[in-house]
């Protein structure tokens, strides 16, 4: 692990650090509470000489003093000079007791001697101080050399009596409480990093690619809604998340300088990962581009494409494999014209026998010359064999990978199961990547600025608090229809969640068709201005709307989906209205386009 890669981990555990460094100061200061208080009360006692008659013996004195202020202090602590303190004072304790709460110390270059002593009581830590002090000196003049006149040539005097203490100098409860939210926070460093190291989920995309030894393609952007995290591209193609589907599909066409992907097969070292939801958004996000895509929901043990979608899953991969129908018989249309989905049908008793068949390489051979794509959504690769068996017949596998659920041992088993037989696999995409802002909808209203939150509720709250307070302001409050029951003309009525809505293919060929017959058949009042909807490069059929700018797409102005349409059918701004701008990748325009909303 790198340094930054350290910090990071200790970022994100965070709580853990302060957690523990609370619980060491909390301990500490229990600690502190426990310990009886305890006083200290100091005398200084300044060592001399009693007589020098001339220079040379003054001298001879003071260095006789320097040497034997040390042994002084140790004779204060001795029971020649504490049994008579204890005596005095009436103590009821030993010499050898007392001793270990006295202590003199000699301050560095100096004659002076601070007698100490500790005691629960304070007054009486002072009194014991002095009188140990007072014995001191008489100790000591009944053991140095006397002078030629019989007086002590030692001399001990009391300069600084103890006095009685305020405080106690312990328990220090500030130090202790410190040192313990110090070690705390120590050992909460310690457990972050071990957990960091017995960690094996991968959490970013550096991740990946160390375990991998392979790039990440595309990083998905996580959304809350499991039924519109399967149309992205197509309901909300201004998101970060679309616009993650879209680099991930232009990431593949580098990958085609040594040959051209025809099939892909899309799987996952586990279940859950988003393998599924990827397949249908990078589908969708291919056929965008005009080329035609086949979807192939080749899972035949749990098959999810067709409920996912709203298509009908009765027939599909298995009908065609056991020879009874052929590949254009089953295939269904779903959101562009271009995109044709092949649900996986009725659940096989041999899904790995049928999967590997020859019936299944020439399905996949055939796919291949009549699409321009074809996307294989497989099981994943560690439960069954499956998927391995699929990327063996195809130009590549894309391996999903779900950041802080896939964990490092199971991405390198993936690897290798298809290693084993011979499978490419092109690359990674990551999902389940947590939007830091830089992912922000580019060309959908203004950029928000540092620090500040650009969530739709803001924009919500905005439309609700704008009040209507005119009849011509109301002149411009378009209709917005549903798509199965029509609104009264006049009465604004909020957009449908399009994740709500059934995602069938035929459902929408359908609704476009009857659109178009009521377009053809009413005139429009007035030219409105041309709408910017486009036409596939190379076909003559039109995008639909929705599938240009999404149902729910929110301009500039933060106007609900539909706030560019009329009643009777006419879309385009009306007179003195400003059309929102539509996103910078939609197709061009073209002449005679039909969109899903009418005919220009």
């Amino acid at each position: 692990m790198e340094l930054d890669e350290y910090l990071l981990a200790l970022r994100k555990r965070w709580f853990v650090i302060a957690a523990l460094a609370l619980l060491g100061g909390a301990l500490a200061l229990a600690y502190a509470q426990t310990i009886a208080p305890a006083y200290r009360a100091s005398a200084s006692v300044f060592v001399s000489v009693n007589e020098g008659g001339s220079a040379g013996e003054l001298v001879q004195g003071s260095t006789f003093v320097q040497n034997s202020v040390t042994s002084f202090g140790r004779l204060a602590s001795m029971p020649a000079v504490l049994e008579p303190v204890i005596a005095d004072l009436d103590l009821d304790t030993t010499a050898k007791s007392l001793g270990k709460r006295v202590t003199a110390d000699n301050p560095l270059n100096t004659v002076i001697l601070e007698i100490s002593t500790t005691d629960a009581d304070p007054a009486r830590a002072a009194e014991i101080s002095n009188a140990v002090a007072r014995q001191l000196a008489l100790t000591v003049q009944d053991l140095s050399p006397r002078t030629q006149a019989g007086d002590s040539a030692i001399e001990l005097t009391l300069v600084a009596p103890a006095v009685t203490p305020a405080v106690p100098f312990e328990p220090n409860t500030r130090f202790l409480t410190a040192t313990g939210i110090g070690l705390g926070a120590v050992l909460g460093v310690a457990l972050a990093l071990l957990l960091t190291v017995l960690d094996t989920r991968l959490r970013t995309r550096a991740d990946v690619e160390r375990v991998g030894g392979l790039p990440v393609l595309g990083t998905i952007v996580r959304t809350r809604s499991a039924r519109a995290a399967y149309s992205t591209v197509r309901t909300e193609p201004g998101s970060p998340r679309a616009e993650a589907f879209r680099r991930l599909q232009a990431n593949l066409q580098y990958l085609e300088s040594g040959r051209p992907l025809r099939t892909i097969v899309v799987t996952s070292a586990m279940a859950g990962e988003g393998k599924t939801s990827t397949s249908v958004n990078l589908a969708t996000a291919v056929a965008e581009r005009g080329a035609s895509v086949l979807l192939v929901d080749a899972d035949l043990r749990m098959p999810a494409v067709a409920p996912a979608l709203g298509l009908e899953g009765g027939a599909g991969l298995t009908t065609v494999l056991i020879g009874r129908a052929r590949l254009e018989e089953v295939v269904q249309t779903w959101g562009l014209p271009n995109l044709h989905v092949l649900p996986a049908g009725d659940r096989p008793p041999n899904p790995s026998q049928l999967l590997d068949s020859p019936a299944m390489h020439a399905l996949l051979d055939e796919a291949a010359q009549r699409y321009d794509l074809v996307v294989v959504d497989s099981p994943p690769v560690l439960p069954v064999v499956d998927a391995a068996l699929l990327g063996r017949r195809s130009d590549g596998v894309l391996l999903v990978t779900r950041l802080r659920t896939t964990r490092r041992q199971q991405l390198r088993g993936a690897l290798a199961a298809l290693g084993r037989v011979g499978a490419t696999c092109l690359g990674f995409v990551a999902t389940n990547w947590k939007d830091d802002g830089t992912g922000v909808a580019y060309g959908q209203g203004s950029a928000p600025g540092p620090g500040r939150r650009h969530g739709r509720w803001r924009r919500v709250t905005a439309r609700r608090r704008a009040p209507a307070t005119s009849a011509a302001a109301a002149d411009h409050v378009t209709d917005v229809a549903r798509p199965d029951a029509p609104g009264t003309p006049g009465t604004p009525q909020r957009p449908t969640d399009p994740a709500r809505l059934p995602d069938a293919g035929a459902a929408d060929a359908r609704a476009a068709d009857a659109e178009e017959a009521s377009a053809g058949s009413a005139a429009p009042p007035h030219d409105p201005a041309p709408v910017e909807s486009g036409i596939l490069p190379g076909t003559h059929d039109p995008v639909p709307t929705e599938a240009v700018h999404g149902d729910d797409a929110p301009g500039p102005a933060a106007a609900p989906a539909g706030d560019d349409q009329v009643a009777g059918g006419e879309a385009g701004p009306r007179d003195g209205e400003t059309r929102d701008a539509e996103p910078q990748d939609a197709p061009a325009p073209a002449e005679g386009a039909v969109g899903a909303h009418g005919r220009r």
